[in-house]
């Protein structure tokens, strides 16, 4: 969501105006984004005291949910190509009292050693990426879980599965989509089991969690 640039060279869309996404985001809602926040926070099974990375974080509001998930004993890290949007999601975690680091860097190229989360969530992301760098993120975000961990990934669907609304239809107009198989088909390629998928509940929001298998 919200306005972006493809810069030369570049794997994907990088949004640069927070306030406008925000926006959108509250539209899409219709007011509810920290219902829809909530939601995903619980598909993903946060506990007390995990370790969550949010993948693509833009302005911070689901890594506040998923702090507010994990407690005090917890830790959320987000990552966002964009440095509007880190900048934005630094006031609002300071706003809301929550100890939450910031990262600018790519989804393709996670600033963390392997194995580092419990949890990585990309929540409305993967759609911003080219077909290429969708599997480059997955496997990244693969390879900073632990073994037993898991992986949540939200998406829209597409035209393939039933829209609730026109906002969703919009959004799909402007930025495109990414339909459930190609993102569990993403997500099996690179090793990861498949334990749940289904929609969220907004719109034509589409989930697919997923555990990173023991070693062997």
């Amino acid at each position: 969501m919200g306005s972006g640039s493809v810069r030369p060279g570049s794997p994907g869309v990088i949004l640069h105006a927070p306030r406008r996404y925000d926006l959108e985001v509250w539209l899409f809602t219709l007011g509810r984004e920290r219902t829809l926040r909530r939601r995903i926070a619980a598909l993903a099974r946060l506990r007390e005291g995990e370790s969550v990375l949010d993948v693509g974080c833009g302005t911070g509001s689901l890594s506040i949910e998923a702090k507010r998930q994990v407690g005090a004993n917890g830790v959320v890290k987000g990552v966002d190509a964009s440095p509007e949007m880190i900048g934005r999601a630094i006031v609002k975690a300071r706003r809301a009292g929550l100890a939450i680091q910031f990262f600018n860097a790519t989804a393709q190229a996670l600033p963390f050693p392997a194995a580092r989360f419990d949890v990585a969530l990309c929540a409305l992301m993967l759609h911003h990426l080219s077909r290429k760098s969708r599997g480059q993120c997955v496997r990244e975000m693969c390879r900073v879980v632990k073994a037993g961990g898991r992986v949540l990934v939200v998406e829209f669907a597409g035209p393939a599965q039933p829209s609730t609304g026109i906002l969703a239809r919009l959004h799909r107009h402007r930025h495109g989509h990414v339909a459930t198989p190609e993102v569990t088909g993403l997500l099996q390629e690179a090793g990861l089991e498949i334990a749940e998928t289904g929609p969220v509940g907004f719109g034509d929001l589409q989930f697919a969690l997923v555990t990173v298998p023991q070693a062997t």
